[in-house]
């Protein structure tokens, strides 16, 4: 087992920490990467974090050299281009642009997700924006509803940036908001999650409440 060399500022429950998660696994390249914990809210920043990622956002990756680089997105084409396997992301061409298109979706269906449950959990129920809230809800429905007509036939065929971020977003639904019961509505996608989620990469970043 190698010495990490980067460390990933890290929590089990974060949709963006997990899509990395399993891109390294999925790489092969776990052993690489260090993990340090952080507890974190909008009004709970990690001192840590902020010292080098002034959006005290997670995940962020401290490199070899020092230097760090956040956001999702940045971290997983970085480490896409630090092994030897077939890129997880395309190199070029309509299907990169297609492929990070529906990551994006996905980081969309995320954000949502964590917005809705920020609000519920963060703020007193008299204080809830009930107009607000219904408002992130129908944008997950609405981009789950794309993702059963439009994709699952790409969804299906490669275990990619996109497959991943998808993956990473039905699992936090499940994980913080199954009242929104997606499966119903969504068969076709429900099939699929079915399937990806029995991958390895997937049960071992499985998040633990």
């Amino acid at each position: 087992m190698s010495t990490p060399s980067m460390t990933l500022f890290h929590n089990t429950l974060s949709p963006f920490v997990r899509k990395v998660m399993v891109l390294l696994h999925e790489t092969g390249q776990q052993d690489r990467v260090a993990l340090q914990d952080c507890v974190l809210t909008p009004v709970s920043p990690d001192t840590a974090l902020n010292a080098d990622n002034p959006l005290g956002k997670i995940p962020a990756l401290r490199l070899a050299d020092g230097s760090v680089i956040h956001d999702s997105r940045v971290i997983f084409e970085y480490l896409d281009q630090q092994h030897v396997g077939n890129p997880l992301i395309p190199r070029e061409g309509a299907a990169r642009w297609r492929r990070l298109t529906l990551a994006s979706l996905a980081d969309g269906i995320m954000d949502a997700s964590v917005m809705v449950r920020y609000e519920l959990v963060l703020r007193a129920p008299e204080k809830h924006w009930d107009e607000w809230l219904d408002a992130q809800r129908d944008k997950i429905r609405r981009a789950l509803a794309y993702l059963e007509s439009d994709a699952i036939a790409e969804l299906t065929s490669h275990f990619d940036v996109a497959a991943i971020s998808v993956a990473c977003a039905l699992g936090y639904i499940d994980l913080r908001h199954p009242d929104l019961d997606w499966r119903s509505a969504n068969p076709q996608l429900a099939n699929w999650y079915f399937d990806v989620s029995q991958r390895p990469s997937m049960v071992a970043t499985m998040p633990k409440p």
